[in-house]
């Protein structure tokens, strides 16, 4: 049986780039918060160095991020969260202008010579760095012609453009909508918890509480709150691939609650 053009072009083509799309963007996802945000930036958890590469070389192919930027950019806005310096504040931009714009204030924080020195001292570059890691567009380059291999030419770069923009969409939204909608849990911070956004960027949704304790790797705090994120952090931990650095809750001394 023949099918029309569109149907063709839709079963063999959309619907198993959509597919891929979406494993990628969730592997990219659980790399970033696992990696990229509790375990370089704030040290909430330890990585088996094995497991460590792995996340490394997700972050590579899939965003081409470099972690002691995106390190240094995050720890700045933890250091000026929604003051003056904040590097994607929309209490000062506006939530329109940092969602839309999410990606050229990344860009321009890390125009600041000083801010690796300043907040990702810590974070050193290696051998692998020099060879692989500290090439994004190598890297990104390597992630799409995998893509162009498994799913052809159209379906291998149009499984990239969905990721892509999901990924930008979804991270943009944690600094723009994840301090400006949603639920205040802890009122000293002015960023929010969305459940939502939690499901689709593995628990960063819950922005609010990890204001109120950035230190630990759990980001649901209460019934109710799911982090998918810190599912696949207790399973490295039952299969000793990784450590805490707390075993529970750590909020910092500002952290408050609406009273009863």
């Amino acid at each position: 049986m023949r099918y029309p053009v569109g149907m063709s072009f839709l079963t063999n083509t959309l619907v198993p780039a959509l597919i891929v799309a979406a494993i990628v963007n969730t592997i990219a996802m659980a790399s970033t918060t696992v990696y990229l945000h509790r375990a370089v930036s704030h040290k909430a958890l330890t990585l088996h160095p094995f497991v460590e590469w792995l996340f490394r070389a997700a972050i590579w192919l899939t965003t081409g991020i470099k972690p002691k930027q995106w390190a240094a950019v995050h720890r700045k806005h933890h250091a000026f969260t929604d003051s003056e310096g904040d590097p994607h504040s929309p209490v000062l931009l506006g939530w329109q202008k940092v969602q839309a714009g999410n990606v050229g204030l990344y860009r321009k924080a890390l125009s600041d010579p000083q801010i690796i020195d300043r907040y990702a001292r810590d974070v050193v570059d290696d051998r692998w760095d020099r060879w692989f890691f500290g090439h994004h567009l190598f890297g990104l380059g390597t992630g799409i012609a995998v893509l162009i291999i498994v799913l052809g030419p159209v379906g291998g770069l149009l499984a990239a453009f969905i990721h892509t923009n999901a990924y930008l969409a979804g991270n943009a939204a944690v600094n723009a909508l994840g301090h400006h909608f949603g639920k205040r849990t802890y009122t000293n911070s002015a960023a929010t918890n969305l459940q939502w956004l939690a499901f689709f960027t593995m628990g960063e949704g819950l922005h609010n509480n990890h204001h109120a304790a950035p230190s630990s790797p759990r980001l649901s705090h209460r019934r109710g709150e799911i982090d998918p994120g810190w599912w696949l952090i207790k399973l490295l931990t039952k299969a000793r691939l990784a450590t805490l650095r707390f075993d529970d809750i750590k909020l910092v001394a500002s952290a408050r609650t609406p009273a009863a």
